[in-house]
């Protein structure tokens, strides 16, 4: 039942979309229309409303994936076969948010957030943000749509082959292929 509460409260968390909110509310300027994607991500907050905004955007949308992910790593143990799931919680309810199904972002901050929630460990997160850093500053890859194919196809490659729970590979697993 604790399981339940957790994936549930990842998926809800996920489902606030900030990059939309707090740009409207504080700029009055709508991300979706102001960026060239059209998303409602932390780039395009970033872009569309400046650094003040983005930064604060950026830290809403890794916590909506680090607080359900500590919670519940605070709460089940580490091998407990649902942490696939709320690994793939605050990432899925981002990308198809509870009242605007059609409206979701790419994921890829809320991502790092539920990846960082499984702190103290850190491979994964390092995993993924070495890869983006591989694909943005050495081998560049462009647009960027494309960078984030391939740096999450990387990811779920080395999270297989990484002395992770079996639940986390998977979570890990999922949340590739949602972004």
């Amino acid at each position: 039942m604790r399981e339940f509460f957790y994936i549930l409260l990842g998926y809800l968390s996920g489902s606030i979309l900030f990059a939309k909110l707090v740009p409207r509310k504080l700029c009055h300027v709508d991300v979706t229309r102001a960026g060239e994607d059209k998303n409602p991500g932390t780039f395009n907050a970033f872009a569309a409303a400046g650094p003040l905004v983005g930064t604060l955007v950026l830290l809403l949308e890794l916590g909506k994936g680090f607080f359900p992910v500590h919670m519940a790593l605070g709460h089940l143990p580490p091998a407990d076969p649902a942490f696939a799931l709320i690994l793939l919680a605050p990432v899925a309810g981002h990308a198809w948010p509870f009242l605007h199904f059609r409206e979701g972002g790419k994921a890829i901050a809320v991502s790092f957030g539920a990846l960082l929630g499984l702190l103290p460990e850190m491979r994964p997160v390092l995993l993924l943000a070495g890869f983006y850093l591989l694909f943005s500053l050495v081998l560049v890859v462009r647009p960027h749509m494309y960078r984030s194919v391939v740096t999450f196809l990387c990811f779920a490659a080395g999270c297989l082959r990484s002395a992770l729970f079996p639940a986390w590979k998977l979570g890990c697993l999922g949340i590739s292929a949602v972004v």
